[in-house]
């Protein structure tokens, strides 16, 4: 599980989760989905990192945006 809090563009985009943490497959989906909200200069050096691990393990390299 993802803790929302610990990642700032995933939290903007998951602001309606009932809970503080997502599984990898759901914040992956996130991410694609709300891709247009997601400013990337202030991306963290973290979160450009799950990022590439989730686009590696649920995306097969690819994240349609």
């Amino acid at each position: 599980m993802i803790q929302i809090d610990k990642y700032p563009q995933l939290k903007l985009i998951a602001w309606n989760r009932p809970t503080g943490e997502v599984s990898e497959q759901e914040a992956f989906a996130l991410y694609e989905r709300q891709w247009r909200f997601i400013d990337v200069a202030t991306l963290t050096d973290e979160e450009r990192q799950l990022i590439e691990r989730l686009k590696a393990d649920y995306g097969h390299g690819v994240m349609h945006v």
